[in-house]
């Protein structure tokens, strides 16, 4: 098909309007148009925080930022007394080469300096909340630390000027953390001129650009959103004269992008775990604002859908380890990082909407769950949520089976907004906390292309590709067309001894593939019909990390794979296979990570069933 004609249907899939606003923005901005490229401010003076008003909390306060910090989760910098430097990257020591400029003078993808992200990690001010929650319980020394970090980094990062001007959302996120800040050291109504004046100059950086934020039809759109109700309601009560008008956008941005954005079942457009905790993050920390400063409520449509998408996280969450299937896109982001859980422990910020939207408590039991909720002046709840069962969420296209020890998750094609992996059909499994069959993950958003179609693409996923093709053709870095669609659909079905469900899906070739699951308490079946493809297929399964053995089959045509764990993959096909091997693949449990993972490979080169058979017990 011609590329022209699909990036055209891609257009109108993704909306003409959004396209006109994301345009429009890009030339205002470079144009000089766009009142964004107007702004003027001086720099804030310290101090922005006094000492705490408030005793000292019954709540741990984090490990980080004293001696190091974890960029994204994952990756130690060591940290003193003394600021960072604003304009490195500190994983590869590369730096900004000329952070004097305005924002928009400086790429997104600079690839002498890396992923930018790696940049704006330390400016999304993490470092504000650790300060603070020590500044609670009585540090002097972190105040002092709190005050000198926010002055350097006001006068390095000149208001409009360097990189860390450069995302709307960027912003919003410092201005959520400041202001929880000052909600945990009792200065909402009592806050400095500095602080007042830091937070007035961000609002005024993401206001000229939200056109641009509800074009993504992404997080940026709910992180600015919060961000301008948070913040003009504050800075409303201190007489700032654009605060109210501020504040009315944010709360009708919030309500639109609940509407919009969420379905009906809980899931968020972006198709990820970790954008789905940002966003439950993110309006969790509003209602909790709201409810504080006491403005009206927002509408029944906004909490329908936020108690959806509590339940959909809720769903996808393991009570025991807190982590969640590898699925969609995750660059590393974190709101509200309030306790010492792990990057993908998901348990506090089930834990904290849980209680703001449902009233009840899921993880009463675990500390470090229940503190980014103490954190937040959020009341504890008695009542205790039922255990997360089965869920299908039709409105994107996921499905989580649940059976005694085990929980299976499928990932069929229903895209109302742009798919940020090609993971159709794609299958995990999970046995009492751990990942047994999983998602290659993401790695990096700035990286070769060899690596951008490895971790993003099919082959990156436990699911059938046809002609070493890819399910959806990219287009560019964050965009694929031609969305695959569900062709048929039998809906999760389950009673006591099995839990089933199937789904199909033709691409634009004509390559058929039909998955069907039935999870029990000893197994995962896993039977695929493809056809309709040239000259191969390959399923793959990605497996736990260990010591793998493939052998023939004792008892039928086909291959067992054995892991060091006693688990057991058992494949067979009604077609001559072509290859089955173990192969060496790739996962990234956390951004800018990649690590080795094992992966079984079957190849046929005509149409056939084939039979995956996962074991726990024997």
């Amino acid at each position: 098909m011609n590329r022209q004609w699909i990036k055209a249907r891609t257009a109108i899939a993704l909306g003409l309007p959004n396209i006109g606003r994301a345009v429009g923005y890009r030339v205002g901005v470079r144009l000089g148009v766009n009142k964004v490229r107007r702004l003027h401010a001086a720099v804030p003076a310290a101090p922005f925080f006094a000492a705490s008003s408030l005793p000292p909390l019954d709540a741990p306060v984090v490990s980080n930022w004293v001696h190091e910090a974890k960029w994204f989760g994952r990756w130690s910098v060591a940290v003193s007394d003394t600021p960072p430097d604003w304009f490195a990257n500190p994983i590869t020591g590369a730096r900004v080469a000329r952070p004097e400029l305005p924002w928009w003078q400086i790429p997104d993808f600079d690839p002498q300096v890396g992923d930018i992200k790696a940049i704006w990690e330390a400016s999304r001010m993490d470092w504000v909340l650790a300060f603070a929650q020590r500044v609670r319980q009585g540090d002097a020394a972190a105040l002092a630390r709190l005050n000198s970090w926010l002055a350097d980094w006001s006068k390095r990062n000149a208001p409009y000027i360097g990189p860390n001007w450069k995302c709307g959302q960027e912003a919003s996120i410092r201005v959520m953390h400041l202001i929880a800040a000052a909600m945990m050291l009792g200065q909402v109504t009592a806050m400095l001129p500095g602080l007042r004046a830091l937070i007035e100059l961000h609002l005024q950086r993401i206001a000229p650009t939200v056109s641009y934020a509800m074009a993504q039809d992404n997080n940026h759109g709910t992180s600015e959103a919060a961000a301008l109700f948070i913040g003009g309601t504050l800075l409303a009560q201190y007489g700032v004269a654009r605060a109210q008008g501020w504040a009315t956008v944010g709360r009708r941005m919030l309500e639109n992008r609940a509407a919009r954005l969420i379905g009906e079942q809980g899931t968020f457009s972006q198709y990820s775990a970790n954008y789905h905790r940002l966003m439950l993050d993110t309006f969790s920390w509003a209602e909790t604002w709201r409810r504080l400063v006491k403005a009206p409520a927002f509408s029944d449509t906004w909490y329908a859908r936020a108690r959806a998408a509590t339940a959909w996280l809720h769903a996808m969450t393991d009570p025991k380890t807190g982590d969640v299937p590898n699925v969609g896109a995750n660059d590393g982001a974190r709101l509200l990082p309030l306790s010492d859980s792990p990057y993908r422990d998901f348990r506090p910020s089930v834990q904290l909407a849980m209680a703001v939207f449902g009233g009840k408590a899921v993880y009463a039991d675990c500390e470090r769950a229940i503190a980014m909720s103490k954190w937040l002046g959020v009341p504890a709840r008695t009542e205790n949520a039922a255990e997360p069962g089965n869920l299908q969420a039709d409105d994107g296209g996921f499905a989580v089976l649940r059976q005694g020890p085990a929980m299976a998750l499928l990932r069929y094609p229903r895209f109302r907004f742009r798919p940020c992996q090609a993971d159709a059909l794609h299958v995990d499994l999970w046995l009492d906390g751990a990942s047994h069959l999983r998602d290659a993950g993401t790695f990096s958003y700035n990286t070769e292309p060899r690596w951008l179609d490895y971790f993003g693409g099919v082959r990156g996923h436990n699911t059938v590709q046809f002609d070493e093709r890819e399910q959806m053709p990219r287009l560019s870095r964050f965009l694929f067309g031609d969305w695959l669609k569900t062709e048929t659909l039998e809906p999760l079905h389950g009673d006591t001894s099995k839990v089933t469900m199937a789904a199909s899906y033709v691409d634009r070739l004509g390559a058929r593939h039909n998955r069907h699951l039935c999870l029990d308490e000893a197994q995962l079946e896993v039977r695929d019909q493809v056809t309709g493809f040239a000259k191969r297929a390959v399923l793959r399964w990605r497996l736990r990390p260990g010591q793998w053995r493939l052998e023939p089959s004792a008892t039928d045509a086909g291959f067992v794979a054995r892991g060091d764990r006693g688990e057991c993959l058992a494949l067979t096909a009604d077609v001559p296979v072509v290859r089955c091997e173990l192969v060496e693949g790739w996962e990234s449990l956390h951004y800018l990570e990649k690590t080795p993972a094992p992966v079984l490979e079957l190849e046929i080169d005509r149409g056939g069933t084939l039979v995956s058979r996962y074991y726990w017990t024997t």
